[in-house]
């Protein structure tokens, strides 16, 4: 084969040479340029020693590696359904860009949901619906006796998304948008940074990598009480978020590439620009459940008895029962823990921790809410859950399960602007959402994505009230996992609080 295309590359550099002796026009020695070239090219493939491909097909090759670069992008546009894309299917997508936008968002001729299939879901609706402008229930309050800052939150905020991971003005379109809609958004473990400084209300996520919370020490990252201190007590900030882990990758660490990592941003996080920073997988500030509510009183004191919360994704039960007793015995605890689940986001995972460590949201979160009314801390302790959630049912549904709030982020990320093109690790998002090349950030305009983020999360809230008053209830509180049902394998129905078992 090799030999063939060579072959047909030689003859075609011959032919054109003697049209170009006989009718030396432009045409001609526009096809004797490219024969001359795409022989080099194809001599170049035959005799290069790195790609079996390219020797044995010479340029024909090269046309499967571009097919491959553009695999995705082909995926999204020209074959994936409505519903069967990942991981955000182009249906969920489409009702956060409609909402942000203020566009037409109800659908016609029927569902595409199979709705005899397994696991699908849904939730029975009453014969005698409420009115969705007086539901109510769309804000907690967080904070345990403990606390004496306590935080009335938003049932729907932020989840954590670090400047480093998104871009200056991603970062600030979000925190605008908070400021407008009177939400929370979470600064993820990168610190605070001048572009969440925007008059929203923050929560002060505290990493394994102490940034924006410590120092170096012996070429280790330190918890520091006074850098800590400074930026806890901004007016800003509402809440403390002492990360273990995040449901992408529990147990290893944030991952920052060494192409976002800008000297503006390794300033901030007080390491060396462009080279890779890798978050440890778990604090020096303590060791054991009971250094870990010293540290948690520690740290509510130096913020002036602001709430308080850990979060990790759920993993061995028995660790985690084990923290929550100690819990109960210290007569001291967290205000708040954010559960995050297995299929959380992220824009920089290893491929093992993204697909196989972690336990889904779903049981996660009922198995949180369970153990701490073992332990007679459920009305101290308040729950965060994030793990995908997109609309109106996945919200209601995740607060029936046992959830008081819910992060989001990649929905924010998509009311931004995002198109999941799935290259938030390569510095190269098309966007200008999740890169730090200043060309890309320059087609992210601020003013017009802040609205966008306050849209979404208001006409998500209004969503999540007509499908409370459409079940017939008077506040959003009241909606419990027995009101959520699922198909299973035999194509019988079961409640929610029937397959996982709570009381």
């Amino acid at each position: 084969m090799r030999n063939t295309i060579l072959t047909v590359l030689i003859l075609a550099v011959v032919s054109c040479g003697v049209l170009v002796y006989f009718t030396p026009d432009v045409g001609t020695v526009i096809m004797l340029s490219t024969s001359v070239i795409l022989l080099l090219l194809g001599l170049y493939d035959a005799f290069q020693d790195k790609h079996s491909l390219w020797r044995s097909f010479p340029i024909v090759a090269r046309v499967r590696w571009i097919f491959e670069e553009e695999r995705e992008k082909i995926q999204q546009y020209f074959i994936e359904d409505d519903l069967n894309g990942t991981p955000i299917n182009r249906e969920k997508r489409s009702i956060v860009y409609q909402r942000a936008k203020k566009e037409i968002e109800t659908v016609p001729f029927g569902t595409q949901h199979n709705l005899y299939e397994k696991g699908y879901e849904f939730v029975k609706h009453s014969l005698f619906p409420k009115d969705h402008h007086d539901i109510s229930g769309e804000r907690v309050l967080i904070g345990s006796d403990k606390c004496t800052q306590k935080y009335n939150a938003s049932i729907i905020n932020i989840s954590a998304m670090s400047f480093g991971s998104l871009s200056k003005n991603a970062i600030m379109a979000l925190n605008q948008g908070t400021k407008m809609g009177g939400f929370a958004h979470n600064t993820g473990e990168g610190g605070i940074s001048p572009y969440h400084l925007q008059g929203g209300d923050l929560i002060f996520q505290v990493g394994t990598g102490y940034f924006g919370a410590g120092r170096t020490e012996n070429g280790k990252r330190v918890f520091d009480d006074e850098i800590f201190k400074k930026n806890a007590v901004r007016p800003e900030v509402k809440m403390i978020e002492i990360k273990f882990s995040q449901g992408a990758k529990p147990g290893h660490g944030g991952i920052l590439p060494a192409k976002k990592n800008t000297e503006e941003i390794a300033k901030i996080r007080s390491v060396e620009p462009f080279t890779r920073v890798d978050s440890p997988p778990s604090h020096d500030a303590f060791s054991n459940f009971e250094e870990m509510i010293t540290f948690i009183q520690k740290v509510r004191e130096l913020a002036e008895g602001k709430p308080v919360g850990v979060k990790f994704c759920v993993g061995d039960h028995d660790e985690l029962e084990e923290m929550v007793q100690s819990f109960a015995d210290a007569k001291n605890y967290p205000d708040f823990i954010a559960v995050d689940g297995g299929e959380g986001g992220t824009g920089s995972a290893p491929l093992e921790f993204s697909n196989y460590i972690g336990t889904p949201l779903l049981e996660g979160l009922t198995f949180v809410d369970q153990i701490l009314k073992k332990y007679d801390l459920r009305d101290q302790i308040k729950i965060i859950a994030s793990g995908k959630a997109i609309d109106a049912f996945d919200v209601v549904k995740y607060l029936a399960l046992g959830a008081d709030a819910i992060g989001m982020a990649r929905s924010f990320m998509l009311s931004l602007g995002c198109i999941q093109a799935r290259e938030c690790n390569l510095d190269s998002c098309p966007v200008g959402v999740a890169t730090q090349d200043d060309d890309l950030v320059k087609a992210l305009v601020v003013e017009d994505k802040n609205v966008r983020v306050k849209n979404y999360h208001a006409k998500t809230i209004d969503a999540v009230k007509e499908v409370v008053a459409a079940m017939g209830k008077s506040s959003i509180q009241e909606v419990e996992a027995k009101h959520f049902f699922r198909r299973n394998k035999a194509g019988d129905i079961a409640s929610l609080d029937k397959i996982y078992n709570l009381n």
